[in-house]
């Protein structure tokens, strides 16, 4: 298991393959990670589903409006809502959006982040300076690669829970 340094800003996201730990951090997208630890503390998004996966490019989710509900799912709406918290403004930096790393997803506005993620599979350089970069998976990358692709997949893989370590 990876040693927790920080364990306020790690995130626990259960798959059903296993724990994906996830490293934030704050010193460089602190209102990011945040909101993901708010997130997370509220429960909205256990159960949510991976509504975008592109093989070779990253897996989305995070849609807590309408990405854990079967209806929604199957009309097409997951990818479409946020959480009901204002948008955030973007916080690029100078990190790159490496395998592994997580970026927030958003509309054609970069200030529109709300709730919705990606986790790189593979080092995605063209994104750098587009997209926030506000974590890092530190153990169990490979229950990510396992993650059932599609857009949107047809039987999608879900975050049964995601919790914040400091309070596991």
């Amino acid at each position: 298991m990876a040693e927790i340094n920080d364990p306020e800003n790690t995130i626990l996201m259960e798959l059903k393959g296993g724990t994906v730990t996830i490293e934030l951090l704050p010193d460089v997208a602190p209102e990011h990670a945040a909101r993901m630890k708010e997130l997370a503390r509220s429960g909205q998004y256990d159960n949510v589903a991976f509504h975008r996966v592109i093989d070779g490019f990253m897996a989305q989710t995070g849609d807590v409006a309408n990405g854990n509900m079967e209806k929604d799912f199957n009309l097409g709406r997951a990818g479409t809502g946020g959480s009901d918290l204002p948008d955030l403004p973007a916080e690029f930096s100078k990190l790159p959006h490496d395998r592994g790393t997580l970026g927030a997803a958003r509309s054609a506005n970069p200030n529109s982040a709300n709730s919705q993620f990606f986790i790189n599979f593979n080092d995605n350089h063209f994104l750098n300076g587009q997209y926030t970069v506000y974590g890092r998976v530190i153990e169990g990358m490979d229950h990510v690669d396992a993650i059932q692709r599609g857009e949107p997949p047809a039987e999608p893989d879900r975050m049964i829970s995601v919790k914040v370590a400091a309070d596991a």
